[in-house]
């Protein structure tokens, strides 16, 4: 673990500035002059979980509709302009947010404050591009359902998971909503959650947070405030037992995915099931991997996810089946590894292996301007502060083979679970 001190010099969370303007927008700073460019992350405070039926869908659609016009740059110049500047941009929604990405040679930093500024400010609904990008979404909602397994089956895993809380509904939204959405639903939506005080910008690289902020003064400050939006309170009750979803699609083998609920990224647990995370499927001698996979030759592949969310949400564990290998065979392997992980914890090697993979992805994702900016807004989303995003590598430090055991014990529970399974024939 020595041989990461000298990065853990370079970044420090003293060397992130940060600035908010009267409207509330807030912005993060990382300087890092080590190479001649830099990007800007846009984090709304948006996803599906903001949405109620009759809207499912609108977050997503925000993130399409942003790239055809305003009122000083019309239809497709927002990338025109981006490329002629030698700039690029992404953008992803998400269930918690959504994010647009850009990155551009220094000398364009004032441009990208104007293209931002001005979608942000005036976006323009326009009817006809409306039903266009409708059209667009659809076709992506149902290519998307025919063409991944994985889709389908996260999906239906998770309307059955979430009975009460809008994780329930998936980020594409439900096909008619998407096609009933009016402009008043639009223009309402857009101005509750891109006003600038439901922002968090953050730049990273060969920038000056001076010359940022006056940059921020001069495009983004005069864009008003909006109300706060109102706070999802729905909150799933707890499972009371097992569920399952069986989905029939055409595939050479059956695919498989367990989920269970654990809590959001704030709560004390995150850490230890961050880690179990990685004991499960990370690397070839992780125990779902190196006992199904390698040994038993069960399944083709395997994974987990446990990811950074505001509401309490799923564990996923999934797995496609080897050849002529049934689904239960699988789901009873998974069970018995974890099985053997509540009765008897995990060893101290694998622990430190561990934690010594997370001081390395940590330190590797800060040596990039890409990874900086993510991180730093990663954590003053989720986390309430950009600042424990540098206390990670304490609290992963601090989690001992016995809070890991507890936790598998705690939450991997057959009631606290929903399985679904997705394969071509499904007995009557």
């Amino acid at each position: 673990m020595g041989c990461c001190i000298p990065l853990l010099a370079q970044t420090k969370a003293d060397d992130i500035k940060t600035f908010t303007l009267k409207n509330g927008m807030k912005f993060l700073v990382a300087e890092d002059n080590s190479i001649p460019n830099a990007n800007m992350y846009l984090f709304y405070k948006v996803g599906s979980r903001n949405e109620h039926p009759g809207i499912t869908g609108l977050s997503h659609f925000f993130e399409h509709m942003m790239f055809n016009g305003s009122k000083k740059y019309g239809p497709k110049m927002f990338d025109q302009t981006m490329e002629f500047n030698g700039g690029a941009n992404n953008a992803y929604t998400t269930q918690n947010v959504t994010v647009y990405t850009d990155w551009f040679p220094v000398s364009a930093m004032e441009t990208i404050f104007d293209l931002e500024s001005d979608r942000i400010a005036s976006l323009n609904i326009d009817p006809k591009m409306v039903e266009s990008e409708r059209g667009v979404v659809l076709s992506e909602r149902s290519t998307g359902l025919e063409n991944s397994p994985w889709n389908m089956l996260s999906d239906a895993v998770n309307a059955s998971a979430f009975q009460e809380h809008p994780y329930h509904w998936t980020v594409i939204g439900y096909e008619s909503d998407i096609k009933n959405w009016t402009k008043e639903d639009l223009e309402k939506y857009f101005r509750t959650y891109y006003a600038p005080n439901n922002c968090v910008v953050v730049i990273s690289g060969n920038v000056k947070v001076d010359e940022v902020k006056r940059m921020a003064e001069k495009y983004m400050a005069s864009i008003p405030a909006n109300a706060p939006p109102k706070p999802v309170h729905l909150v799933e009750p707890p499972q009371t037992g097992e569920r399952r979803v069986t989905i029939q699609k055409e595939v050479p083998s059956p695919y498989l995915m367990i989920g269970y609920h654990t809590p959001e990224a704030l709560n004390k647990d995150y850490y230890s099931l961050s880690i179990l995370n990685a004991v499960l499927t990370s690397g070839n001698s992780s125990r779902l991997y190196s006992e199904l996979v390698d040994k038993k030759q069960l399944a083709n592949m395997i994974g987990s996810d446990f990811s950074e969310s505001f509401d309490p949400n799923l564990f996923s564990i999934y797995a496609i089946a080897a050849k002529g290998i049934k689904e239960e065979d699988i789901e009873s392997a998974i069970y018995s590894e974890i099985d053997k992980i509540k009765k008897d914890g995990i060893t101290e090697m694998e622990l430190q292996k561990i934690k010594n993979q997370k001081l390395m992805e940590f330190y590797a994702q800060l040596e990039t301007i890409n990874g900086k900016s993510n991180n730093i807004g990663t954590y003053e989303l989720f986390f309430g502060d950009y600042r424990k995003m540098f206390d990670a590598p304490a609290e992963f430090s601090k989690v001992t083979a016995e809070d890991v055991k507890r936790v598998a014990s705690q939450y991997f529970n057959k009631s606290n679970r929903t399985v679904g399974i997705l394969k071509s024939n499904v007995e009557e």
